[in-house]
């Protein structure tokens, strides 16, 4: 049964443990702000993010627990996908994406869901300014906590600002400002789900094919049992 199982087992747990290995060590360990750089590119920027994913927010308080609740529905929603497409013996790889989506938008729940419970500092929403204020110094493990369930925020850190320049003038809308390529802070989870999407959109055709070869094949073998039966 298991064995069956094993793509989307592998993947997901491997997802959270190596995601949340990264948010709570950044997490107990460093302020908000920059904690290393390699290069002008390749940054390690630790901020927390109250809304969507990118660091992209989301209707404040109470878009915060409508977000995390959508996360749930769509996780649940999720895992008996996933178990219909290995059920149906769809393409390794398309599995292997789904899975990816799946431990991801898992990793940003686990922050939503219990950081505000297991750390003592973390970013709040000020509800008389209607905007999140962010904390100082370093977070430690326990205490009373920060947020009830539901309401912490999501651990960010990966930052590439690989490009930066400047619109020309002439540019409709954004001409003359300027603009930075790759702008969001991310973490390992938003990752893999951005990396199952582009596997998906870049081999669709490839796992769309094995499933019409399958299913052409099955037709082949029922058509040959049938065959047989008439035939005695």
């Amino acid at each position: 049964m298991l064995k069956r199982f094993k793509i989307p087992l592998i993947t997901i747990f491997s997802v959270l443990f190596i995601d949340q290995f990264i948010k709570i060590y950044i997490k107990l360990n460093y302020p908000l702000g920059e904690v290393g750089k390699l290069g002008d590119w390749c940054i390690l920027h630790f901020t927390e993010n109250p809304g969507m994913a990118f660091g992209f927010e989301f209707g404040g308080d109470f878009g915060k627990l409508a977000l995390s609740l959508f996360r749930i529905a769509a996780c649940i929603a999720g895992v008996f996908y996933i178990r219909h497409i290995t059920n149906t013996k769809e393409h390794w790889g398309f599995i292997l994406s789904v899975s990816l989506i799946l431990a991801g938008a898992m990793g940003n729940i686990l922050d939503s869901a219990f950081y505000g419970l297991m750390f003592d500092k973390g970013t709040m929403f000020n509800t008389e300014f209607n905007e999140y204020i962010p904390y100082d110094g370093v977070a430690n493990f326990g205490g009373k906590g920060y947020a009830p369930t539901m309401y912490g925020c999501v651990v960010d850190m990966f930052y590439f600002p690989i490009l930066n320049g400047r619109f020309p003038d002439w540019m409709p809308i954004w001409g003359g400002e300027d603009f930075q390529f790759f702008r969001p802070i991310f973490n390992f989870a938003d990752a893999a789900i951005s990396g199952g999407v582009i596997i998906i959109i870049l081999f669709q055709k490839k796992f769309s094919k094995k499933t019409e070869i399958e299913n052409t094949e099955d037709v082949i073998l029922e058509n040959n049992s049938d065959n047989s039966v008439n035939s005695n």
